[in-house]
């Protein structure tokens, strides 16, 4: 009942420390409430990417004869993605439990509870509570999805994302309050099945709020052309469930319009919330903020032994930031000298169609920061595998600092943007500069090609434009 390290939540970043402290040499066990691989394997990232596939699958069937061929009909079957969906999430979790096995972690299955003198409580599902002892105890019990104080979350007409997943019928209507990368994600797979979508974002940017400027315009011209309506700058009121239909309030925050959206279901997607009530947090006396748990650049709390992860932690919420900070955690814990993380290098994807992806300063960001800057950007319509694919929407965005050369940031929007990337997330880790990204040979014809082409732009070189 004695380990080296206890993990609280098995999720991408609780998983993922585990498996790298058990590699390192020490004796690890898991605790988890519901299911191996956390949100993002069963409720999050690889079921809604199962779900967006299918969508795209359709849209490709329906623009058959685009590509010369013809296909005589074809129908949504809502029930048919839920379920290949889920069977995807399954397969991913099994994954996680033969992972655990491999390397022999222990499994302890319930909800853990800090103790005072290194120990984690853990009640099963029977109420039974059993105590464990640790030497270090690592917190990675994520996030849920955030309700808004004037819109309860009641999972049959104001639903969250784990249920927009597994409804058992597909709305005719929709309202989708919050466009980040859940709301954008879940409009796209709904609309490209036929259920009319209202977006509804508090931000005046409206769509993707978080990204750049270009991006959030050219994304909104997309799913305006697809039948999307998007509502930027405008406020929840509030949402009458009492009828047969949901009756949304909106109002325009910038005139002060109010209007009525009526729509059979209401997806909250106004951000998450982090898993820090009832796990001991106050007999300890961890110290948090605004509900966030506060460490140093190794995860580590205020209480010798006892750190935290992912979505509990100040920071972006991503899964593969839980899964880096993980890794550095326990290798600091094994008596290794990891370097830290810079969060100023962190990638960001949202898998829409086109999708978008991003790195690094805006532009805005950039000139705020005092930096004199080169833009360069490529449209997909000038790229001839985006072309011969039928991807011509979107463009490859850099910015560098004119003055060194320094790679500061780029934003994409197009087919399979969330690919590429990594390319500017490489080479801002190695200090690559602009004219080193323009003399490295991309192969021909791809979609990668378009980060060249966009740094040439930059700097006054660029060929097919």
């Amino acid at each position: 009942m004695n380990f080296d390290l206890i993990v609280i939540g098995s999720g991408p970043g609780g998983y993922v420390a585990a498996i790298r402290a058990s590699q390192l040499g020490l004796k690890v066990a898991v605790v988890e409430r519901e299911s191996l691989g956390g949100i993002c394997l069963n409720w999050g990232c690889i079921p809604t990417k199962a779900l967006l596939k299918s969508a795209q699958v359709f849209e490709y069937i329906q623009h058959a004869a685009d590509y010369g061929i013809k296909v005589e009909s074809a129908k949504a079957d809502f029930e048919g993605m839920v379920k290949r969906s889920r069977s995807v999430a399954d397969g991913m979790s099994k994954g996680v439990q033969f992972l655990m096995k491999k390397n022999k972690i222990t499994v302890i299955d319930g909800t853990g509870k800090l103790l005072r003198g290194k120990k984690v409580e853990v009640t099963d599902a029977n109420g039974k509570k059993t105590e464990y002892t640790a030497s270090n105890i690592i917190i990675a019990t994520g996030a849920r999805a955030k309700a808004l104080p004037n819109v309860p979350i009641d999972d049959k007409k104001v639903i969250d994302y784990r249920r927009a997943m597994t409804l058992e019928k597909q709305p005719k209507r929709m309202v989708v309050i919050g466009a980040g990368a859940i709301g954008v994600e879940f409009a796209y797979f709904y609309n490209s099945i036929g259920t009319e979508v209202t977006i509804v974002e508090f931000l005046e940017q409206g769509l993707v709020p978080r990204e750049d400027a270009d991006v959030s315009k050219e994304l909104g011209k997309i799913f305006k052309k697809s039948g999307i309506n998007v509502l930027g700058n405008t406020a929840v009121e509030s949402v009458d469930t009492s009828g047969k239909t949901c009756k949304v309030k909106v109002k325009d925050r910038k005139s002060g319009k109010e209007d009525t959206i009526e729509c059979d279901v209401v997806l909250s997607a106004a951000g998450v919330a982090p898993n820090t009530e009832n796990i001991g947090l106050e007999a300890l006396g961890i110290t948090t903020e605004k509900g966030m748990i506060k460490v140093d650049d190794y995860y580590r709390t205020n209480v010798a032994g006892v750190y935290a992860i992912g979505d509990v932690i100040p920071g972006p919420a991503l899964a593969h930031v839980a899964s880096a900070e993980g890794i550095i955690c326990v290798e600091k814990i094994a008596g290794h000298n990891p370097q830290p993380i810079d969060y100023n290098n962190i990638p960001s994807c949202t898998y829409c169609w086109p999708e978008v992806a991003s790195v690094g300063l805006t532009e805005q960001a950039a000139k705020e920061a005092g930096y004199e800057i080169k833009v360069g950007k490529f449209p997909f319509t000038a790229s001839g595998k985006a072309k011969a694919s039928g991807a011509a929407n979107g463009f490859v965005k850099v910015i560098f600092d004119a003055k060194y050369g320094e790679f500061l940031g780029a934003h994409m929007i197009g087919a399979n943007v969330t690919e590429m990337i990594a390319e500017v997330v490489a080479a801002r880790k190695l200090e690559t500069t602009g004219h080193e990204i323009i003399k490295a040979v991309h192969p021909h014809p791809t979609m990668s090609e378009a980060v060249m082409e966009a740094a040439a732009a930059a700097y006054g070189e660029v060929i097919h434009l």
